[in-house]
């Protein structure tokens, strides 16, 4: 059996318990399930192991197709524990508040952002939670997206316009100082399409274009100002 060897407590989170340290001498992340208490034990078994195998099984889909996430390691599904790779790099939250970040890292950084969103949208992944504690970036301003437990396979436009929208929602509450950033995201959103053509079609069928995908962001934007 290969152990995994704690180092730092990451996140607590509702549904599970992140730790960064090391597996087979590689440095690793394992995310073990929590139970919630208030859901029959059968079902939230059922529902965690649903979640777990489904975040293992995007992982190991990005990765076949070439675009840069975590490896999944090992999987225990007894044991309700996911162990991943550990990517480098410094989560964008922290490039954000950083006063003594200059200005041309925070730029690359969001339209990198904006980037990779991209690429993981054209293979018909929405990621659920795109916040800037899920977005890291490495030594050359390049962003990797990490946490993918909300993650699923959609071609519903409406999924693909709320992670824009979360992410917008996030630049304006947690980092109003950077004005203009979701600006730099949405560019790069539609530049990166613009460079790779035109999606190619998925098993379940058409990915929406970049450009739809904008026209259904703006459009949840509006819907929530209004409701609001």
């Amino acid at each position: 059996m290969m152990v995994f060897i704690p180092d730092k407590r990451l996140h607590l989170g509702a549904e599970a318990e992140v730790w960064s340290g090391s597996w087979m001498g590689r440095s690793a992340v394992s995310k073990q399930r929590r139970s919630r208490q208030w859901r029959h034990p059968n079902l939230d078994k059922r529902l965690g192991t649903r979640r777990m195998v489904s975040e293992a099984k995007i992982l190991m889909r990005l990765h076949n197709a070439g675009i840069t996430v975590p490896q999944v390691w090992d999987l225990d599904i007894p044991g309700g524990r996911l162990i991943i790779e550990r990517m480098p790099g410094i989560p964008l939250i922290e490039i954000l508040n950083n006063a003594e970040t200059s200005e041309q890292l925070v730029t690359k950084a969001l339209r990198s952002t904006g980037a990779a969103i991209r690429i993981l949208h054209r293979q018909a992944i929405t990621h659920g939670d795109l916040s800037s504690n899920n977005i890291l970036i490495d030594e050359q301003g390049n962003a990797v997206l990490i946490d993918f437990g909300l993650a699923v396979i959609d071609y519903e436009v409406e999924r693909f316009g709320i992670d824009l929208h979360v992410i917008d929602e996030i630049l304006s509450a947690s980092h109003p100082n950077h004005h203009g950033a979701i600006d730099l995201v949405l560019s790069e959103y539609l530049e990166e399409e613009k460079r790779l053509g035109t999606a190619p079609e998925q098993s379940g069928g058409l990915v929406p274009t970049a450009e739809e995908v904008l026209e259904r962001f703006e459009n949840v934007r509006s819907r929530v100002r209004y409701h609001g």
